[in-house]
C-alpha cells in the first residue's frame, strides 16, 4: 500500500515510519511533505495515494487550507497533539483521528478501520460514518485550574469572558469581572476551548463569545469589541482577523 506523510516534525515523521513498518512491511512511504505548500504543489501533480497520513498544525499552515487549494479523493488518518479539529477532519474524506504520541496499537486500529470501511470510492457507509463520529466527538476543557497567590480555585470555562496577556502572563476573566493568572499561553487555550464559543480577535485576546456586549468600528480595517463586564483597555480586533471573526459570529 503507497502511503503519503504529511507532517513537519521530523522525529514525528521518522517515528510514523517505524510504526508504518511494524504494522504493515507491505506499507511504501511515497514521500515526506512538512508544509502546506509541498502538500499542494505534490498533490498537484501525483497521482493520489492509497492513504494519507496528515498532521494538522503544520510549519505554515492548517492542513484543511490543502483542501481549499488542490482536490483531495485519497482517504486521509490525521495525526495531531490536540484533538479540537476533529469535526473538521471528519468532513474531509477522515478514517481516523490519531492524537500524538502515537501508540503501535492505535495505528493498526486505524489502518484495520481503513480497511475495513473506507471503500475506494473515498466514501464512507453510513454506519462507518455514524461510528467515526461518535469517536471523534470534541472533548472540551469544561474548568481552568487558576492560581489566586498561594491558594488555587476551578474556575468552569462557561463562566470566562476572555483570556488575555499582560506583563508576559496569560490571565483569564469570569463573568463576575475576577481575574485569574493560568499557566497556559493562548496558544494552548485556544487549543482546548470550543471555537464556536470562543475567537482569538488578536495578539493578546481570546474572547467568548456571549461576553460580547457591542461592537463598532475603530478604523477602515478594524473593529472595536466590548466586553461585559468592560475591560480597562480597548479590545481591537486586527486587520487580518475582522473576517473570520464577522464569520465566527455569524454562524
Amino acid at each position: 500500500m503507497k502511503v503519503l506523510i504529511i507532517e513537519d516534525e521530523a522525529v514525528a515523521a521518522a517515528q510514523l515510519k517505524r510504526l508504518l513498518q511494524q504494522a504493515d512491511k507491505d506499507i511504501e512511504p511515497l514521500a515526506t511533505l512538512e508544509t502546506v505548500e509541498e502538500a499542494i504543489n505534490w498533490l498537484g501533480v501525483h497521482p493520489a495515494p492509497e492513504l494519507i497520513f496528515m498532521d494538522i498544525q503544520l510549519d505554515d499552515g492548517i492542513c484543511f487550507e490543502i483542501f481549499e487549494a488542490v482536490k483531495v479523493s485519497s482517504p486521509i488518518i490525521f495525526t495531531t497533539a490536540y484533538d479540537q479539529f476533529a469535526i473538521r477532519a471528519f468532513k474531509v474524506n477522515s478514517v481516523d483521528y490519531l492524537l500524538k504520541p502515537i501508540t503501535l496499537e492505535a495505528l493498526r486500529l486505524a489502518l484495520e478501520k481503513y480497511r475495513s470501511a473506507f471503500r475506494p470510492s473515498a466514501v464512507l457507509n453510513e454506519q462507518a460514518q455514524q461510528m467515526l463520529y461518535q469517536q471523534l466527538a470534541p472533548r472540551y476543557k469544561t474548568r481552568f485550574f487558576v492560581s489566586i497567590g498561594a491558594h488555587f480555585q476551578s474556575v468552569a470555562t462557561r463562566d470566562i469572558t476572555c483570556f488575555f496577556i499582560e506583563e508576559r502572563c496569560t490571565f483569564l476573566k469570569t463573568t463576575s469581572g475576577r481575574k485569574y493568572f493560568t499557566d497556559y499561553s493562548l496558544e494552548q487555550v485556544l487549543n482546548q476551548v470550543d471555537p464556536t464559543l470562543f475567537f482569538r480577535a488578536n495578539r493578546n485576546y481570546i474572547v467568548h463569545i456571549d461576553a460580547i456586549a457591542d461592537i463598532t468600528s475603530y478604523s477602515a480595517y478594524r473593529l472595536k469589541v466590548t466586553l461585559k463586564p468592560p475591560n480597562a483597555e480597548e479590545l481591537i480586533v486586527s486587520r487580518d482577523r475582522v473576517a473570520a471573526f464577522k464569520e465566527w459570529l455569524g454562524r
